[in-house]
């Protein structure tokens, strides 16, 4: 019996220091990392300030695409679809994880459509434009009480004129926050 007792305790201080191991093994690339580009540097400000960017350079490169992605807050969609483009799913995923993580944050989601169809018929196709985008961010942890949608189907054009150039301005649903 103290054999076995023995075998689990084993198992289970292995378990804890290769954990340990783990977790520790990226803290020390990291600052490995760090101390390379300051002993390489010259000793100027502007190394020193780098290194501090190396040290934390993923963080903050994952900061700056989440920030670039909220930006954006316009997208476009094919002549009489609903689906969002393939191409926006990451943009829409910062989007969502951004309310997710901020439950006191709004937004609205008008949804567009070009001049072509029936007032009725651009009416549904930018509700649908824009359920699509709000299911989206339900799925990837948005609250839907924290999204409002409206549609305003072709009434709001983005850009005048009956070009297809145009039209593909005013196929769209706009993130606006409220």
């Amino acid at each position: 019996m103290q054999r076995n007792q023995f075998i689990k305790v084993s198992l289970l201080v292995i378990s804890l220091f290769a954990l340990a191991a783990c977790s520790s093994t990226s803290e020390t690339d990291d600052s490995d990392t760090g101390s390379q580009a300051s002993s390489s540097g010259s000793g100027s400000g502007s190394s020193a300030s780098s290194s501090a960017g190396s040290s934390s350079g993923q963080l903050t490169q994952q900061e700056i695409r989440a920030q670039n992605a909220l930006r954006q807050t316009v997208f476009y969609f094919d002549f009489d679809v609903a689906e969002f483009k393939p191409q926006d799913r990451d943009t829409l995923t910062f989007h969502a994880r951004d309310l997710a993580a901020n439950s006191g944050k709004r937004v609205r989601l008008e949804g567009h459509a070009d001049e072509r169809g029936t007032r009725e018929y651009n009416l549904a196709l930018g509700e649908r434009r824009a359920n699509g985008i709000l299911n989206y961010f339900i799925v990837n942890g948005a609250s839907r009480s924290q999204i409002e949608v409206v549609s305003y189907g072709e009434e709001r054009p983005s850009q005048s004129g009956s070009t297809e150039q145009a039209y593909s301005r005013n196929r769209r649903v706009e993130v606006v926050a409220r």
